[in-house]
C-alpha cells in the first residue's frame, strides 16, 4: 500500500503575493531535513504540501519525526494513497486504519472533496465509508460529537487519501524567510530556548559562544555543541563561533569594579558578537535574557548592555518566567543537557553584590579605563569555527 505525507501550511497562507516564495523556502527546508532518508518528491497544491517517498524502503516513522520539527507546517498526516473510486476508497480505509479501528470504541468519518468531478458528495462518502467500517469492525459505534477516532477521506486532484487524525506541526514560518541573526549561546537553559523561538519566526541562526579555559572546560564547550544540535533539528544547520574570552575576563576581574563585572562582561560580549554577526551578514543579535531573572537582566542593566552594540537585539524570553522557559526546553529536548554541571563563562568571577541599577556613564568609564580593544582584536583573530548539524546528534 502506497503512503504519502500530507502537510498543511500554517501562516504561509496569509502571505499574499509573497506566499510562493515562502512555500519555496519551506520545500527546500523539507528536502534538506529528509535528504539522508532517501529520495522524496515534494509538491504543493491547495494549501497542502505532498511529500511522496520514491522508494519502498524509506523509514516513514523517522520522516514524520523530522517533518514535525520543520517550521512552517501547522499539521501533517501520514496517509494511504488510493485511486479516486469509491470501491478503492472502501477497500483501503478499513485496511489502512485497521489497528486504530480495532482499539477504538467510537469513530466518525470526515470527507473532503476538492475534486468536484468525483461522483459522490462529502456526506455520501462519509456514509459509504462509515458503513463499510462498521461491517468490518462491528464492535464500533458512530459518535459524531466526541469520537475516539476520526477517519479522514480526502479526494483531491491527484488521488484519494485516507488517514487518521493529523499530528500537530511545529508552526511558525520557514527558517530562512525572516533574515539572519546571531545567538549568544551559553550552556544554560535559556539561550537554546531563545534560539528555538527565533528560528520559529524564520530566522537563520549563527551561534556565538564564549569560552574561558581553564576556568571553563572542554566539556562545557561540547555541551553547547550538543545543545545546538538539538536546536538544529528545528533551525537547520548553523555555524558556531567560539570566542576565547579568558584574557578579557581576567582583565575585567583585575581592573574593573567588582559590582560591574557582569555588566561590563555582557557589554564586551555584545561588541564581539556584533562583529561576528556583521561578518556573517546577520542583522540582529539574540539573547536568552528574561526581565528580572538575575541582576544583569534588570531594565537598567539591559539598557547598559544594549548601548554597547548598534545592532537590533531580540530577547524572545523577556516576558517569560522560568517555568515557561523550562517547559519549552523539555519540548525541544535541551533541558537535560542544560542542567549538566559544566560551568560557562557567564558564571566565572560572578560578583557577590552586582549592581542592579547601573548608571551608563560610570559603566562606560569603568570599561574604557583598562583598554580592552587589543584583547577584543586578539579574540576576534582567534575564533574557532564549528559546523552544527542535527545529523550529528
Amino acid at each position: 500500500m502506497k503512503e504519502i505525507l500530507l502537510l498543511k501550511d500554517g501562516e504561509i497562507v496569509l502571505k499574499g503575493l509573497n506566499r510562493r516564495s515562502f512555500e519555496d523556502v519551506l520545500k527546500k527546508n523539507l528536502k534538506n531535513t529528509l535528504r539522508s532518508l532517501g529520495r522524496f518528491e515534494i509538491t504543493s497544491a491547495q494549501s497542502t504540501i505532498y511529500v511522496k517517498p520514491l522508494s519502498d524502503d524509506i523509514d516513514l516513522d523517522e520522516a514524520c519525526d523530522r517533518v514535525s520539527k520543520v517550521f512552517g507546517i501547522v499539521a501533517f498526516s501520514r496517509a494511504a494513497v488510493c485511486e479516486k473510486t469509491i470501491d478503492d476508497i472502501l477497500s483501503t480505509a478499513p485496511e489502512y486504519l485497521a489497528k486504530e479501528l480495532s482499539f477504538a470504541k467510537t469513530f466518525k468519518v470526515e470527507a473532503k472533496r476538492s475534486d468536484k468531478k468525483f461522483p459522490l458528495k462529502s456526506p455520501e462518502i462519509c456514509r459509504e465509508v462509515g458503513g463499510e467500517i462498521l461491517s468490518k469492525f462491528p464492535h464500533l459505534r458512530v459518535d459524531v460529537h466526541n469520537p475516539e477516532l476520526i477517519v479522514n477521506v480526502e479526494v483531491r486532484d491527484f488521488g484519494a487519501y485516507i488517514h487518521g487524525e493529523p499530528r500537530k506541526g511545529a508552526g511558525g514560518i520557514p527558517v530562512g524567510t525572516g533574515g539572519k541573526a546571531a545567538i549568544l549561546i551559553s550552556g544554560g537553559i535559556d539561550s537554546p530556548v531563545a534560539a528555538y523561538m527565533m528560528a520559529k519566526r524564520g530566522i537563520q541562526l549563527t551561534a556565538v559562544h564564549f569560552a574561558s579555559p581553564p576556568y571553563t572546560s572542554r566539556r562545557a564547550e561540547d555541551k553547547v555543541v550538543r545543545l545546538l544540535r538539538k536546536v538544529s533539528k528545528y533551525a537547520g544547520p548553523m555555524k558556531m563561533y567560539t570566542v576565547p574570552f579568558t584574557k578579557i575576563q581576567e582583565k575585567i576581574k583585575d581592573e574593573c569594579p567588582e559590582e560591574l563585572f557582569t555588566i561590563i562582561m555582557r557589554r564586551l560580549m555584545m561588541q564581539i558578537s556584533s562583529n561576528v554577526a556583521q561578518q556573517n551578514e546577520c542583522f540582529a543579535l539574540i539573547t536568552g535574557e528574561s526581565l528580572g531573572q538575575v541582576a544583569s537582566q534588570t531594565i537598567g542593566a539591559l539598557a547598559c548592555t544594549d548601548d554597547a552594540s548598534d545592532m537590533l537585539v531580540f530577547r524572545p524570553l523577556i516576558g517569560m518566567d522560568k517555568q515557561e522557559i523550562i517547559d519549552i526546553s523539555y519540548k525541544i529536548d535541551t533541558y537535560d543537557i542544560s542542567i549538566e554541571p559544566y560551568e560557562d563563562c557567564c558564571t566565572v568571577f560572578t560578583p557577590k553584590h552586582p549592581r542592579t541599577r547601573p548608571v551608563l556613564k560610570y559603566v562606560i568609564e569603568a570599561q574604557e579605563k583598562p583598554g580592552f580593544e587589543p584583547l577584543i582584536e586578539e579574540a576576534l583573530a582567534n575564533l574557532k569555527l564549528t559546523y552544527i548539524s542535527a545529523e550529528d546528534d
